[in-house]
């Protein structure tokens, strides 16, 4: 059985850029919200039922993978406790094979980085994060927490370690 990555944060904190550097140290495929619904959904909506079929489809997606002995990684912001909740359970994986990664950065950041996103995946604009900032909730299950603002390689591949020593 593979090992499954969730890594959650709010929009701009740097998830993305955080597990194009943690997949290939992982041997693991991305699976990211954002790309799924672009590349199925031309114009999005986001509301809760397109929000549903990415998610379903994240979670196929993620299953058949590690059905296969393949590594993954879940991008996506999953603000919500009960969205993280229920994406594990829908999963049924051993707990240790499943592993949550929050995404943090300070505000100033965010907002540079978010201003500065052009031709994205991501539809998230400082409207969208202040949005959600109101309403996210933090990670309160054992996890790993990583200030993106100040990550290096070297941090990257201790996570990875630590990941991979888990198991």
């Amino acid at each position: 059985m593979a090992i499954v990555i969730i890594v959650c944060g709010l929009p701009g904190v740097g998830k993305t850029t955080f597990v194009k550097d943690l997949a290939p140290l992982m041997r693991a495929v991305i699976l990211s919200t954002d790309k799924i619904r672009k590349e199925l959904i031309p114009r999005p909506k986001y509301d809760w039922k397109e929000r549903r079929l990415i998610y379903d489809i994240l979670i196929l997606l993620a299953k058949y993978l590690s059905n296969a002995g393949v590594n993954c990684i879940l991008d996506a912001t999953l603000i919500k406790e009960r969205s993280r909740q229920e994406i594990k359970k829908e999963l049924d994986l051993i707990t240790k094979k499943i592993h949550i990664i929050e995404c943090l950065c300070p505000e100033d950041i965010i907002v540079k980085r978010l201003r500065r996103r052009r031709n994205d995946y991501s539809d998230a604009d400082i409207s969208v994060y202040r949005k959600m900032k109101k309403i996210y909730e933090p990670v309160k299950e054992k996890h790993i927490t990583v200030d993106t603002s100040m990550i290096s390689k070297k941090d990257v591949i201790y996570i990875a370690n630590q990941i991979l020593n888990n198991e």
